[in-house]
């Protein structure tokens, strides 16, 4: 992990939008956070986020959805998402899909933090979203 990676935090759940960039900051990473898909697309910090904490269900766009957007633009972020819904099917899906990893809600600090650390080290590289 490069010291000061910017990680992008989008979730409709103001409490997520508080917590998590906390939890980031401290391990060394610059972190923004998005009340939905369209303000992070509009935003000047899409072309240097190294990685996705990306609810399934945000509003606007859906957190999939805004995956294959990306990848329409030549924008191959690692994406974690997290969901409040335990489907385990529809986290097969996502990880085959290229995801980084599916956290269900709520999750640990020590998983979120693996999982932040793994899309970072994996870098901006294709996804088969």
């Amino acid at each position: 992990m490069s010291p000061g990676q910017l990680i992008s935090v989008i979730d409709d759940d103001q409490s997520v939008r508080e917590s998590i960039p906390d939890l980031l900051t401290e391990f060394g990473f610059r972190v923004h956070v998005f009340n939905s898909t369209q303000d992070f697309l509009r935003s000047a910090v899409v072309a240097e986020t190294q990685g996705l904490v990306l609810d399934v269900g945000t509003e606007g766009a859906r957190g999939p959805s805004l995956a294959e957007e990306l990848a329409q633009r030549g924008l191959r972020i690692p994406i974690v998402f997290i969901t409040g819904d335990a489907d385990e099917r529809a986290r097969e899906q996502l990880i085959g899909a290229g995801a980084v990893e599916v956290l269900f809600k709520p999750f640990s600090d020590a998983a979120l933090l693996a999982a932040v650390q793994t899309a970072a080290s994996v870098g901006r590289t294709p996804s088969r979203f």
